[in-house]
C-alpha cells in the first residue's frame, strides 16, 4: 500500500492542481445561461460491429482515442507501447523495444518473445489484421482515431481475438487539398517529423500521403567500451499512400500502400537491475549507463498494401477487403545483461555467464481477403454476413554468439505455413423502439504446418528436423440486449465467446537434445472464452458528460501459456485448465467548463489461474525468491506450482487521465495538456516471485502551447515521463535479476501547421 501511495502521488497532484477549475465549473452548472454556453460532447462514432454507429448504442465495452491525444501521447517519437494504461484494462510492453509489442486486455496475453507467437489481442489497421507480432508495431501517424473493443470479438474480427481488439483508423483521402506537417525536437536528440497532404487528382480520385520519421540519438554509455553515447538511438521512417475512386454514390474503392524502415539499437537489458530481496530497482543503476561485452544492433524493413472495395447493391452494400503484409526483421542483443560473471549475489553490471544471441525474421508473407454483405436499412432488422481468409508464410532464425560480442556458435530455424478460412453473419433486431438484440456466429478452421530443428548448438548437438501440424475447428458468437431506459441512458449486457487456434513453439538453440521430440517443439491446444459483460452508457448536464461504465467476468478454457526462461532456459507452450478474469472498468469524458476538457478511465481486474498441477520452472537459483509451493512430484524437481497466480503482465488496477484547458489570449487560444497513467503492480512471469514484479507506478505528459489561426499554427512545450520515473517493465529470469527500464524523461518543443 506505500508503494501504490508513493506512485499515485503524482497523479493526485494533477487531480489537486484541476480541483480548483472543476470546483468554478460545477458552481456555474445552475446558470442556465453558463449552461447553455458551455461546449458539448460530439457524438463518437465507432465501428464495433463493422457499422458506423454512435457509441452510446454499441452494447460492448469500447474507449476511442482522438486525434489530439495521440499527437500529445507521440509528440515525443514514442511508439505503440505508449497507449499501455492510457485506455483502461489495457498493457502492453515488449522486450523487443519498438518491433515486437506484446498486447494484453483484460489480463489477457502472452509473454512470448518468439517471432512466431500468437496473441489473444488482434490489432486491426485500416481493416486489415495484423497477425504477426512485429506489423502489431508498425507506427502511429495521420490517424483517424484508435478504438478498443474490450471482450472476445470473434464473431467479425480476423482471427484470434478473445481479449479483444485495438483498431487503427487512418486519416482518409479528401477532394480538398489540404494537409499538415509537425516538427518536433526534445532531449537525446529526439525528433519527430510527421505530415500529410491530401486533395482530388480528378473529380472522382483524391489522394493522402502520409510520411513519419522518428528518431533519437544515442543517449546510454556503454561502461565496458570506455566513455561515448553507444546505446538507445533510433532511425524509423515510415509513409503511406492512399488512392480514393469514387466514380459514383453506389461505389468506392480505396488502395493503401504503405512502407516502413528502422535502424537502431535493440532493448537493453540490464544486468542485477534489479535488487535482491524485493522489485526495487538495485542502487546504483543509472538511466544512461549499462556495462556490456555483446553487439547490439536491430533493423527491420516492411511493406505492406490493400484494396478496400464496396458496392451500394441497393438493398444491401457488398464489401471486399483485401490485404497484403511483408516484414523481415533482425535483432541481436546481450541477453545477460552484464560484462563481470560471478556466482551469487550479483550487482548491477553483473551476471552469471555470458548469454549473446540474436533472431531474425527474414522470410514473412500474409495474405488475407474479406468478402462481407450488410443490409442497407432495413427496417427493424439489419444484418450481415461474410468469409475471411488468412495464409501466413514465416522463416524464423535463432542465433547464439560467444558472449563477447564475437563469432557465432549456434544456428536454429523455424518454418511455418498457417492458413485460416472463417464465414461468420451478425444481425440486430429491434424488439421495440426501447429495447434492441444483437447476435452472431462465426465459424472458423485453422491449420499450420511447422518445422524446427538445430543445424548447429552451442552446448549440444544438431537437432534433426521437427514437424507437427496441428488443426483447430471452432463456432464462436456473442448475443447482446441494449435497452434505452432515457434518451439519455442506456444499458446492456453481452454475452461471448472467443477462440485461438492452437500455437506452436519450437525455440531449439539451447534445448537439451536427449529430450523426446514433443518437449523440443509444444503445442498448446486451442483456447476458448466464455465472457458475461453488462453495462451502462449515460450522458449527462446537457449532454456535456458521457459515462461507460462496465462489470465483466470471463472464465478460459485450456488457457494458452508459455513458460519463459527460468533454469530450464527453453521456452515451452502449455495450457492451463481454467483461467477467470473479472473486474470493474470506467470511461468518462466531460467538458466542465467552456475552458476545460476531462477525460478519464480507470480499471479493476482480477485475474487468476485455476490449474492445481500446473507447474513451471522458477528463476536460476531461486536469485528472485520464488513464492510458490514446490511442486511435489518428484518428475518434475526444480518446478512450482501456480495454481491462483494472476496472469503475468496484468496490473490489478489501471487508471488514467487526461487534462485540456484553453483560454483565448489575443486571436488565438493558449493551452495546457496534461495526461497521466497510473498502473498497479503485476508479475512479469507465470510464477509469482518477490523481485520479478513491477512496481506500482505513475507517469505524466505535459503540453502547453498557443494556437491561432483557427487552430490552423500551434507552437507548444511538451515533457515526457515529466517526473522522471525509472522503474523495470519486464525482466530476463534464466541469469540473473536482469530487467528493462521504462522510457526516459523527454523535454521539447513542437509546431504544427495546417494547410
Amino acid at each position: 500500500m506505500t508503494k501504490t501511495r508513493t506512485a499515485l502521488r503524482p497523479l493526485a497532484l494533477s487531480i489537486a492542481l484541476a480541483l480548483p477549475l472543476l470546483a468554478q465549473a460545477q458552481q456555474s452548472a445552475p446558470d442556465e445561461k453558463a449552461a447553455r454556453r458551455a461546449v458539448t460532447l460530439d457524438a463518437v462514432q465507432v465501428t464495433a460491429d463493422r457499422r458506423v454507429e454512435n457509441i452510446q448504442d454499441v452494447p460492448m465495452a469500447i474507449t476511442v482515442v482522438d486525434g489530439e491525444k495521440l499527437t500529445a501521447f507521440t509528440s515525443s517519437g514514442e511508439d505503440v507501447r505508449v497507449l499501455s494504461a492510457r485506455l483502461p484494462s489495457l498493457n502492453i510492453e515488449s522486450s523487443f523495444g519498438r518491433a515486437f509489442p506484446r498486447f494484453y486486455i483484460r489480463g489477457l496475453g502472452n509473454t512470448d518473445f518468439d517471432l512466431n507467437a500468437s496473441q489473444p489481442v488482434s490489432l486491426v489497421y485500416d481493416d486489415v489484421v495484423q497477425e504477426n507480432p512485429i506489423l502489431k508495431g508498425f507506427p502511429m501517424f495521420d490517424m483517424a482515431d484508435v478504438e478498443m473493443y474490450r471482450g472476445p470479438q470473434g464473431t467479425l474480427f480476423g482471427r484470434n481475438s478473445p481479449a479483444g481488439v485495438i483498431r487503427f483508423s487512418s486519416a482518409r483521402p479528401e477532394q480538398t487539398f489540404g494537409g499538415y506537417a509537425r516538427i518536433g525536437y526534445g532531449t537525446y536528440g529526439t525528433a519527430n517529423l510527421e505530415g500529410a497532404l491530401t486533395g482530388g487528382l480528378t473529380p472522382t480520385v483524391s489522394a493522402r500521403l502520409s510520411v513519419l520519421h522518428q528518431r533519437r540519438d544515442n543517449w546510454v554509455d556503454n561502461l565496458h567500451n570506455g566513455p561515448g553515447k553507444d546505446l538507445e538511438g533510433y532511425r524509423e521512417t515510415a509513409a503511406r499512400l492512399q488512392l480514393l475512386w469514387q466514380p459514383s454514390d453506389t461505389f468506392e474503392a480505396l488502395a493503401n500502400v504503405h512502407v516502413r524502415a528502422l535502424d537502431g539499437t535493440a532493448r537493453v537489458f540490464r544486468a542485477g537491475a534489479i535488487a535482491p530481496g524485493g522489485n526495487r530497482l538495485a542502487a546504483g543503476i543509472r538511466r544512461d549507463q549499462v556495462s556490456l561485452d555483446g553487439a547490439n544492433k536491430q533493423t527491420l524493413d516492411g511493406d505492406g498494401a490493400s484494396l478496400r472495395l464496396r458496392w451500394n447493391l441497393g438493398g444491401v452494400t457488398l464489401h471486399s477487403i483485401t490485404g497484403y503484409e511483408h516484414v523481415k526483421v533482425y535483432s541481436r542483443g546481450d541477453i545477460d545483461g552484464g560484462s563481470v560473471y560471478v556466482f551469487p549475489p550479483v550487482l548491477p553490471g553483473q551476471a552469471l555467464f555470458p548469454a549473446e544471441s540474436a533472431d531474425g525474421l527474414p522470410y514473412h508473407r500474409q495474405l488475407t481477403q474479406e468478402v462481407r454483405l450488410e443490409s442497407n436499412d432495413w427496417g427493424r432488422f439489419d444484418w450481415q454476413a461474410g468469409a475471411f481468409w488468412f495464409n501466413e508464410r514465416i522463416r524464423v532464425d535463432s542465433f547464439s554468439y560467444d558472449g563477447f560480442g564475437g563469432p557465432q556458435t549456434g544456428y536454429a530455424t523455424q518454418r511455418q505455413d498457417n492458413t485460416a478460412w472463417a464465414v461468420f453473419a451478425s444481425g440486430d433486431y429491434d424488439l421495440t423502439p426501447a429495447f434492441k438484440l444483437r447476435g452472431g456466429l462465426r465459424y472458423t478452421h485453422d491449420s499450420k504446418d511447422f518445422t524446427a530443428q538445430r543445424v548447429t548448438g552451442p552446448f549440444g548437438p544438431p537437432i534433426a528436423p521437427i514437424h507437427v501440424a496441428p488443426r483447430g475447428s471452432n463456432v464462436s458468437g456473442d448475443l447482446s440486449g441494449l435497452y434505452q431506459l432515457s434518451p439519455n441512458t442506456n444499458v446492456y449486457a453481452r454475452l461471448a465467446t472467443g477462440f485461438r487456434a492452437p500455437s506452436v513453439q519450437g525455440r531449439l538453440m539451447f534445448a537439451d537434445a536427449s529430450l523426446p521430440a514433443s518437449e523440443l517443439v509444444t503445442v498448446a491446444n486451442s483456447e476458448k472464452v466464455r465472457s458475461l459483460e453488462i453495462g451502462l452508457k449515460r450522458q449527462l448536464w446537457d449532454n456535456r458528460v458521457r459515462l461507460g461504465l462496465a462489470a465483466f467476468h470471463y472464465q478460459v478454457s485450456d488457457l494458452q501459456l508459455t513458460a519463459v526462461g527460468g533454469i530450464a532456459n527453453v521456452a515451452r507452450l502449455l495450457n492451463a485448465r481454467r483461467a477467470r478474469g473479472q473486474g470493474l472498468e470506467l470511461d468518462l469524458e466531460a467538458w466542465l467548463s467552456e475552458a476545460l476538457y476531462v477525460t478519464a478511465g480507470a480499471s479493476i481486474n482480477d485475474t487468476r489461474i485455476q490449474d492445481p498441477t500446473l507447474a513451471v520452472f522458477g528463476c536460476v537459483l531461486d536469485l528472485c525468491g520464488v513464492r510458490d509451493p514446490v511442486n511435489p512430484d518428484p518428475a518434475r524437481p526444480g518446478t512450482y506450482l501456480i495454481d491462483g497466480n494472476r496472469l503475468p503482465q496484468a496490473p490489478k488496477y489501471v487508471a488514467n487521465l487526461t487534462a485540456r484547458y484553453g483560454v483565448p489570449v489575443g486571436r488565438g487560444e493558449f493551452f495546457v495538456f496534461t495526461d497521466w497513467a497510473y498502473k498497479s503492480s503485476a508479475s512479469f512471469f507465470l510464477y509469482d516471485s518477490v523481485s520479478f514484479r513491477s512496481q506500482p507506478k505513475a507517469e505524466g505528459g505535459l503540453r502547453v502551447g498557443y494556437s491561432w489561426r483557427d487552430g490552423e499554427r500551434e507552437v507548444a512545450l511538451f515533457g515526457r515521463n515529466i517526473t522522471n520515473a525509472m522503474y523495470a517493465t519486464s525482466g530476463i529470469d534464466f541469469n540473473n535479476l536482469t530487467g528493462m527500464l521504462n522510457e526516459p524523461r523527454i523535454w521539447g518543443v513542437q509546431f504544427s501547421v495546417k494547410f
